[in-house]
């Protein structure tokens, strides 16, 4: 990649908290829920001169670098001939008006990167720079830091699977060793989802960094990225060497929502098209154009896609339709749903007695989750009872479940007479009734196979 052309900085640091925030905000979000001051962006007001100005220099970059040249002349036209029907007269406002020349681009491009964005630090941050706006600051790359390069959160689930929570692909360069940890905890897992229902998007090395750790060390061709201004492709592969363990047939799952864009969605797409892994959640951004930023003044800027991604199998890429899920729900089940697909895919393949048990136990929890069962108060009372050292009460609309010795727990019905626990998600507990259909007994089953009995001694 070179080094001038920046592509998906839909999260670029360059203005970190600010212009990410404004900036991913008008994607996904109405204006109006910005939660900006009515006053804010007054200290910048625009008179008529200034905003022809804004108009004019907006028109150039558009013509010199939007990737399709027909749409860059429909805009220009677009928003020129609104400045000449007194459209922008009664704004003054250099953040009203950035949002409103924002939705007037839109509406004739269609393209969810491009942007105009008020940052009333874009000229300190740029004399920062000393004239490379490319070049990182100390505060970018400690804000970078603090959001751990984009890893929010890695475990290891119930079934042996791992999970990763990534929320931006930061710079390799930066985020590197922390991508490594992220990648090496996963490393002896079974299956792994990765989930991108909050990623926004990044830089595509750090799609083929991590992308690399899913393929054999024989280099497969991920995605090409044009440039209109220069008329060059960069073709991005799977590298030949990477730190840590290679992972090219655990089972791979990813989660996407309506907020998965950009680079985010791109690590979908080489995922999916490669018939690598199992695409879950909703349908994405659908934001495919590499992005560059052009300074307009001393506090308005515009990201304008200058380029466009070609996956090497479908020819095309996912802007403005986004990457349709291989299984498409709700995003606030997607990892149910993942989990639940892996442990069935992963039963399916095992003969080990122990694995298959640990796994049904899993399964059964999640499956509860999803479709909780409801148990009235008249039927909870049968349940209270002491069974030698576990004792079952009832309080208000609550069971709960205590051994002695040990906490608490509140009781969460699975089924008549099953109930799993939320901070216990290695035990689930059975009733056991007679023939006439009396409780007699618990029977705990732990995730492991193991079980054990206690009849009810009161």
């Amino acid at each position: 990649m070179k080094t001038q052309i920046k592509p998906y900085p839909i999260w670029k640091p360059a203005f970190f908290y600010l212009t990410l925030i404004i900036f991913l905000a008008s994607i996904f979000f109405p204006t109006d829920l910005l939660s900006q001051p009515k006053n804010f962006g007054d200290e910048f007001n625009l008179n008529e001169e200034q905003k022809e100005e804004v108009i004019e220099k907006i028109s150039g970059f558009l013509i010199d670098n939007y990737i399709f040249p027909e749409t860059a002349e429909k805009m220009k036209k677009f928003i020129n001939d609104q400045l000449d029907n007194g459209k922008y007269d009664e704004i003054k406002n250099a953040f009203e008006f950035s949002e409103v020349l924002t939705k007037d681009l839109r509406d004739v491009c269609k393209d969810k990167h491009l942007g105009v964005v008020f940052d009333p630090d874009l000229k300190e941050s740029l004399e920062k720079k000393k004239g490379d706006k490319e070049k990182l600051t100390e505060e970018e790359i400690e804000a970078m830091k603090y959001e751990n390069y984009g890893f929010k959160k890695v475990e290891r689930m119930n079934g042996n699977i791992g999970y990763v929570d990534f929320r931006a692909f930061y710079p390799v360069e930066h985020g590197e060793k922390t991508a490594v940890s992220a990648m090496n905890f996963l490393a002896n897992c079974d299956a792994i989802i990765i989930d991108l229902r909050s990623n926004g998007g990044g830089e595509p090395k750090m799609v083929q960094f991590i992308c690399s750790y899913f393929f054999d060390s024989k280099p497969v061709h991920l995605n090409s990225l044009y440039y209109r201004a220069k008329d060059t492709t960069e073709e991005y592969w799977t590298l030949k060497e990477i730190p840590g363990k290679r992972m090219p047939d655990v089972d791979l799952y990813v989660l996407t929502s309506n907020r998965t864009f950009s680079g985010a969605e791109e690590f979908a797409y080489n995922i999916k098209s490669l018939k690598r892994g199992t695409i879950v959640g909703e349908v994405t951004g659908g934001g495919a154009h590499p992005t560059d930023m052009f300074p307009i003044n001393d506090f308005l800027c515009i990201y304008i896609p200058n380029g466009k991604a070609i996956n090497p199998i479908t020819k095309t890429n996912w802007e403005g339709v986004g990457v349709i899920p291989d299984i498409e729900v709700s995003q606030d089940i997607a990892l149910q749903t993942a989990q639940i697909e892996a442990m069935k895919k992963l039963m399916s393949k095992t003969t080990n007695p122990e694995k298959t048990a640990s796994l049904q136990f899993a399964l059964d929890r999640l499956e509860a989750e999803i479709n909780p069962y409801t148990l009235e108060k008249s039927a909870m009372e049968e349940y209270v009872s002491v069974y030698g050292p576990r004792n079952v009460t009832l309080k208000g609309n609550q069971l709960l479940y205590k051994r002695e010795g040990r906490p608490e727990y509140k009781m969460i019905p699975m089924s008549k007479d099953k109930f799993m626990f939320k901070e216990l998600d290695y035990f689930i507990m059975n009733f056991e009734r007679d023939d006439a259909g009396n409780i007699i007994a618990i029977e705990g089953i732990y995730a492991n196979g193991f079980k054990d009995r206690t009849e009810k001694t009161e």
